[in-house]
């Protein structure tokens, strides 16, 4: 595709003033206590930005942080002729009607304008695209875009080795097909529909047609088909395949919980084992898998590390759901309608001014994808208002254009990725972190700094001997098989005081090691359910719940920790509070120790415990 000039692009900018994101410049904000910038400075400084970051597309796809989107997915259909387990519940999903979709010609109208501005890369997706009638058309009139190099398709592959003959004709030129189990059996249960024999004859016939190399996804989940691992890469060997293991993602519907994940290291370890050889392929710019190859094999693997290592900052893709919302982010709750654009009669610039804007808009990371690690929602306890590590409590919809479906409003549980919030009004950015999310509260805290004596909420009689030891002295576990189960739960809390230096990395992200508030949240949660593991005398629970969060502290330069354990059963759950904060903590300190020894961990403590017979306990 032939590079737009400079030029065309700096007339789009002063044709359409001063748009905050149309250039593709990134925006500078004002600070209080400096001087605004005048439209001329500020023009002048998007002039320069152009001239230094001249991009072969338009700077209307190019967002504030330099990010030059190529790659465009497109969901023909809501519908799918499967229920797989882990994308929409066994009744399927509201559909949304007909005449609010894309039809055709408005596909090929938005197509065309983004090709015209840079995109090289579309594919098409769904729900399950090949149950669109007019698929093949579709292909084919994309494939006479100028300067559309791939256009590739995400199927099931139940309609596959019907359709691909005169949809290689038609142009198509990738493929990537679902398969999440190489047993027909487990295969019926996981989509909860027949038709593995169609899926595998799809995979042969794109083999046979030429395709190379024929992507295979599929998603792990624990307990399910993560020992199908070594039988998936043994494919390999004489296929020329991409198997890609997809890390257990969050959708509706799919009850997801932490237990399922299986993480890319743990899955790349497990195939080490069997192959040591295995080598890391170099990772092409924009790619959002990991890939490897065991030497001799005539294909590869790969691994799509959505949850556990996320790829914002080379993300260059952006999406259009089938009823024609613009999404510049997967797990963004941010939609455009370039359909009621479409419908209002908006010009082509009119439509470049809004997806410029949209693009523009675009975050650094889908930093709004909260970790929630639980099947419903616990209450979160209120805490003092004069903490200074705020929690906020946010609604989100996050919708997913191949499967529209949205995140529960009440909450419900995606994993990892950070949550960096910048604070509104503030002079400086806070980093904010939270295993949860409490859709309706107002801001809670997280108190890190109160040194007032604890006080009992009620009854808290005093044993007047240790409980661990026995009457000769000797280490012994209570013995709780005669207490009666009860709700539990307990609130714990750390902090750790890092100083200027390493909270400044903290903050920005910046770390060597990586999110030191992620992996220190990740930590803390799988430390409350190994507690009875690490402390010799503590009982095993089963948590049904393990909520943390971590907190920046810019006046202390500290991170604050809170960790919350909920059981129902005959002991308490204040140990795995602990434990998860002060593990939590000492992960931040594993994280910042190469930048500074001069970090200090404190203020561990129970904060409140409700259940049991001794009572309720509520620090103030």
């Amino acid at each position: 595709m032939a590079a737009r000039p400079v030029s065309r692009m700096l007339q789009r900018v002063l044709r359409s003033g001063l748009r905050s994101c149309s250039s593709g410049a990134p925006v500078t904000q004002h600070r209080p206590g400096e001087p605004p910038q005048t439209a001329a400075e500020e023009l002048s400084r998007r002039r320069q930005f152009l001239r230094e970051h001249a991009a072969p597309f338009s700077a209307f796809l190019t967002d504030s942080f330099g990010r030059q989107h190529s790659y465009l997915r497109i969901s023909l259909t809501e519908k799918c002729n499967l229920r797989c387990q882990y994308c929409m519940p066994e009744e399927g999903v509201p559909l949304t009607p007909k005449a609010n979709l894309l039809t055709t010609e408005e596909i090929l109208t938005l197509a065309r304008l983004f090709v015209k501005e840079g995109i090289d890369k579309i594919r098409l997706t769904g729900g399950e695209p090949l149950i669109r009638p007019d698929v093949v058309d579709i292909v084919a009139r994309l494939h006479q875009l100028e300067g559309l190099r791939t256009i590739g398709i995400t199927t099931n592959g139940i309609n596959l080795a019907r359709l691909l003959p005169q949809l290689q004709k038609a142009g198509l030129s990738a493929i990537n097909i679902s398969l999440d189990t190489l047993v027909p059996a487990k295969f019926e249960f996981i989509v909860r529909r027949k038709g593995f024999h169609k899926v595998m004859e799809g995979i042969h016939k794109a083999i046979e047609l030429g395709y190379s190399p024929v992507k295979v996804n599929c998603v792990v989940m624990r307990g399910l088909n993560e020992d199908e691992l070594l039988d998936f890469v043994a494919l390999t060997k004489g296929l020329p395949l991409d198997v890609r293991f997809i890390e257990y993602m969050p959708f509706d519907g799919n009850r997801w919980n932490f237990k399922k994940m299986v993480s890319y290291k743990e899955m790349l370890d497990t195939l080490r084992q069997q192959w040591p050889e295995l080598e890391k392929l170099p990772e092409e710019e924009s790619s959002t898998a990991k890939a490897f190859k065991i030497p001799g094999f005539r294909g590869q693997l790969s691994f799509i590390t959505s949850m556990s290592e996320h790829f914002c900052g080379t993300c260059n893709r952006l999406r259009i759901t089938a009823d024609g919302n613009l999404k510049v982010c997967l797990f963004g709750n941010s939609e455009v309608s370039l359909r009621d654009h479409l419908r209002a009669g908006a010009s082509e610039e009119e439509l470049l001014r809004v997806i410029g804007a949209a693009v523009g808009r675009k975050k650094r990371q889908h930093a709004e994808f909260l970790l929630l690690l639980q099947d419903s929602p616990p209450a979160i306890p209120s805490i003092s208002s004069q903490d200074p590590f705020c929690v906020q409590g946010i609604r989100h919809r996050v919708s997913f254009s191949n499967q529209k479906v949205t995140l529960w409003e009440g909450g419900w549980f995606p994993q990892t990725p950070l949550l960096a919030q910048w604070r509104l009004g503030s002079r400086c950015p806070q980093r904010h972190y939270s295993s949860h999310l409490d859709s309706d509260a107002n801001p809670k805290c997280l108190s890190a700094v109160a040194r007032a004596p604890a006080t009992p909420s009620g009854p808290l009689p005093t044993a007047d001997q240790l409980t661990h030891v026995d009457t000769e002295g000797r280490a012994a576990m209570v013995d709780v098989g005669g207490k009666p189960d009860t709700e539990r739960v307990a609130v714990a809390s750390a902090v750790v005081l890092l100083g200027p230096v390493a909270f400044k990395l903290v903050q920005e992200n910046q770390l060597k090691k990586g999110d030191a508030l992620v992996v220190a949240q990740l930590a803390g949660v799988q430390a409350a359910k190994l507690t009875s593991q690490l402390i010799p005398l503590c009982h095993h629970v089963a948590l049904s719940h393990v909520q943390v969060w971590l907190e920046l502290d810019a006046t202390r330069h500290a991170v604050g920790i809170r960790a919350s354990c909920r059981a129902r059963g005959p002991t308490g759950v204040e140990m795995e509070a602990l434990t998860a904060a002060a593990v939590a903590a000492l992960t931040v300190y594993d994280m910042c120790k190469a930048v500074s020894r001069d970090i200090v961990l404190g203020e561990i403590k129970l904060l409140s415990k409700t259940g049991g017979q001794r009572g309720d306990f509520q620090r103030t």
